[in-house]
């Protein structure tokens, strides 16, 4: 679209559908509170939180059972949440509040049956708040949409795999397919659905790594050359300094607070950078530390809080490293002259930029002053070993690539890599995301991996790059891509520009959704569609050899076994892998490839892996080892596979991320009672909000200079790049501890406000956490 013809356009064609806005919870009656929180994160709350979920639920009994036998290696099921690694010291509890709502969500008694979908019509479902979708409970057998009814109708799974297959096989390019995966997907059933994929021809593999954390992959890559963090749980516990950027981990990584926690006590140094001063940034009780929840005794988990302003993090790690490199002078030990000349390439030419970039332009950029800067330098260069960690407050800008590559410059210096207690280490969001990209699912595969796939499994699969998420709905809409299959996840909602992604989705001629439970996803499909139901994390799995375990990959590369416990919750669902392989046997009816031999046992396919896979080498012993293993990290250990066999460092110019005048940059984020798309009530419980999600947060003096009371009902406008402009009306306006020129507010609803082409040129990453905006009061109010 043109900027003119966007100019032109009414508001109405740019505000999300009454299926989006409002999105009303389980009590959408009450009326909207916030108020500050200053309890503690986790403790008592989490526990009060825990157990009325577990009444709501009906699971008293099997609730606690699970809560007994989540990550724990011997018999034990991961987490479905985060991807935060097991306990190495054999805690009993290694659990948390977001975890156990995740499980028991997945444990419910509701069910969505066949006279479900008899009874209410997909038209019907689409004015449903996407609470009460996913409330219904869990899918039981396939579904297929009847466009003459406009209702779902069973299938048997025989007939959806051939619905599937003829789809893919009357395609006349196979890159007219695009197959999606969320990080739920265990490691065995994506090795075969990418396999599936590139032995049809494409390498259209995108995932939510697309839209997380690829700024973080590319970025390490470039430095170390490799696309992973480098430390492990271990190094956490022996860390000086810990450095924690743009994480929100009382939500996103709860499991984090124990390691914040044990640091506080052995004496480390905690900084948290982010422009909400976050639950996690001020103090804990752990909810295992029976003593101090019986005491009420909670626990600092920072020593240091910095608010920059959004976009600002690259200007304060490299006034860090300025301070660092100005320290030297006076102090050799500073720096790590001798780890620098060893191991490193591109020192100089760094240097040289940190001292011509002013203090004034830093101060400017990050909108902390040089004090604040320098302090944060003063902990790292005291500090002897630092870890710095990061999550989506850093990766979803324009220059998430440079700013996590500033992270390494910084670690650089002082020799903080491949050794005990420092390096980086980025927070992965879901279970298995990193999983997902180690077993296959990347659009852009090297060659070295495409060799060892066509060499392990007698294919040749296709060498050009495929598509990522954002031109997978871009093909969808300009009906490039007409067969869209998704392995967990809500597309739908998780995607940008959400009325361009519920077109995309719309123009397929067939959507493929392997789903647990209803979303929205279900309800904005292709002309043609299916429901395939599928096992959940916490359920067993029987195959002809037995009940099977299937491995997960945590943040920090230990790969496991996870193990389910439950009956499924319907006789005629099926797994994630079986799923794969009737859908790949019913598209590639000559394939040589064994998919219910695979089936059977999934050591099977974990030996195919092993010989496909750089570091699965003896998958199925080392991963029956306790707590498993870890992949093995060249960098880790000083090799780095780099074109200079060096770690790298990057020059890149400092971005301008102050606002314009009357502008305000926003972030989106998830409340506390929210899993990515999945939306537990309308709460927010460490940011004080209740009964509200239809919000935005803002410093009082941005309220005050726009007019904007205090609770008051405002208007919120977008402009992308292209000048086109995207509409959210009547949000309520809160008052928070915000940077000035900044603001907030809960994904998936403020998505429509990112534009599909507002993504970033370094990652491809949607930029969701710096929207440009402007906020008035509404209209009429």
């Amino acid at each position: 679209m043109s900027t003119e013809n966007a100019a032109q356009e009414p508001q109405e064609s740019r505000q999300p559908p009454e299926s989006l806005e409002p999105r009303v919870g389980p009590a959408p009656d009450a009326a909207p509170q916030v108020r500050p929180y200053h309890h503690p994160a986790a403790g008592w709350g989490a526990a009060k939180s825990v157990t009325r979920v577990l009444v709501e639920e009906r699971e008293l009994v099997d609730g606690p059972r699970a809560i007994m036998r989540m990550n724990h290696e011997n018999g034990g099921f991961d987490c479905p949440g985060c991807a935060w690694p097991d306990d190495t010291k054999g805690l009993r509890l290694d659990i948390c509040e977001n975890g156990i709502k995740h499980v028991t969500w997945e444990m419910t008694r509701k069910r969505v049956d066949r006279a479900f979908f008899a009874a209410h019509s997909v038209t019907e479902l689409a004015g449903w708040s996407d609470y009460d979708l996913e409330n219904q409970g869990r899918l039981t057998e396939p579904m297929a949409y009847d466009p003459e009814s406009d209702h779902y109708v069973p299938i048997s799974w025989k007939e959806a795999f051939e619905v599937v297959g003829a789809a893919l096989r009357g395609l006349d390019d196979p890159n007219r397919a695009s197959f999606y995966t969320s990080g739920r997907l265990g490691n065995e059933a994506t090795f075969l659905y990418q396999l599936m994929a590139r032995e049809l021809g494409t390498n259209n593999l995108p995932d939510c790594s697309n839209m997380c954390h690829e700024a973080s992959g590319r970025a390490l890559q470039a430095a170390l050359g490799t696309g992973k963090g480098t430390v492990d749980l271990k190094d956490w516990e022996s860390a000086d300094a810990l450095f924690i950027l743009g994480v929100n981990a009382a939500s996103n990584a709860p499991r984090m607070l124990t390691a914040l926690a044990e640091a506080e006590r052995r004496g480390a140094q905690i900084v948290h950078v982010n422009p909400l001063v976050e639950a996690a940034a001020t103090r804990t009780i752990v909810p295992h530390e029976f003593l101090d929840m019986a005491l009420f005794t909670s626990t600092r988990t920072s020593t240091l809080n910095l608010q920059p302003r959004i976009g600002g993090d690259m200007a304060l790690l490299r006034g860090m490293a300025k301070a660092v490199l100005e320290q030297s002078a006076s102090d050799p030990k500073a720096l790590d002259a001798t780890f620098v000349e060893r191991h490193t390439a591109g020192f100089e030419e760094y240097r040289a930029l940190c001292a011509a970039t002013p203090w004034e332009e830093l101060e400017r950029q990050s909108g902390l002053s040089r004090a604040d800067i320098l302090r944060a330098a003063r902990v790292y260069t005291e500090a002897d070993r630092s870890i710095v960690s990061w999550c989506l407050g850093l990766t979803q800008h324009e220059h998430g690539v440079d700013t996590v590559r500033e992270i390494v410059n910084l670690l650089l210096l002082r020799g903080n890599i491949g050794r005990e207690g420092a390096g980086p280490s980025p927070v992965r969001g879901h279970s298995n995301v990193q999983g997902n990209r180690t077993c296959g699912i990347d659009h852009r595969p090297t060659e070295a991996f495409l060799d060892r796939l066509a060499d392990a499994c007698g294919i040749d699969p296709p060498r050009e790059h495929g598509l990522d998420t954002v031109r997978t709905i871009q093909a969808m809409r300009d009906g490039e891509v007409k067969v869209f299959v998704a392995m967990g996840g809500n597309f739908a909602l998780a995607a940008p520009d959400t009325p361009a992604t519920y077109a995309a989705l719309r123009s397929c001629d067939l959507t493929v959704q392997v789903s647990t439970k209803l979303n929205r996803s279900h309800v904005v499909h292709g002309r043609a569609a299916l429901i395939l139901p599928c096992l959940g994390r916490t359920e067993k799995d029987h195959q002809r050899k037995g009940v099977q375990r299937t491995s997960v990959e945590d943040s920090m590369s230990m790969v496991h076994l996870s193990l389910g416990m439950k009956r499924p919750a319907s006789p005629h669902l099926l797994s994630e892998p079986a799923i794969v392989a009737g859908m790949a046997r019913a598209a590639l009816p000559d394939s040589e490839t064994p998919w219910d031999w695979y089936i059977e046992d999934y050591d099977r396919i974990r030996d195919t892996m092993a010989v496909a896979l750089d570091g699965f080498e003896d998958f199925n012993r080392r991963v029956r080892l306790p707590l498993g293993f870890r992949i093995k990290q060249p960098a880790r250990e000083l090799v780095f596979l780099t074109p200079s066999g060096r770690a790298e460092f990057s020059t890149a110019a400092l971005p301008d991320v102050v606002p314009e005048p009357g502008t305000l940059a926003l972030g989106t984020m998830r409340s506390h009672d929210q899993w990515n798309t999945t939306i537990y009530s309308d709460d927010d419980r460490y940011r004080g909000v209740k009964n509200v999600r239809t919000l935005v947060f803002m410093n009082r003096a941005d309220m005050r200079e726009r007019g904007i009371a205090d609770m008051g009902a405002v208007d919120i406008t977008s402009t992308a790049k292209d000048g086109s402009q995207r509409y959210l009306k009547g949000y309520t306006a809160v008052p928070y501890d915000i940077p000035r020129g900044c603001a907030a507010g809960y994904m998936p609803e403020m998505n429509v406000l990112c534009a599909l082409g507002d993504y970033s040129t370094q990652s491809d990453q949607p930029i969701m956490k710096h929207v440009k905006v402007t906020i008035v009061p509404a209209a009429g109010g």
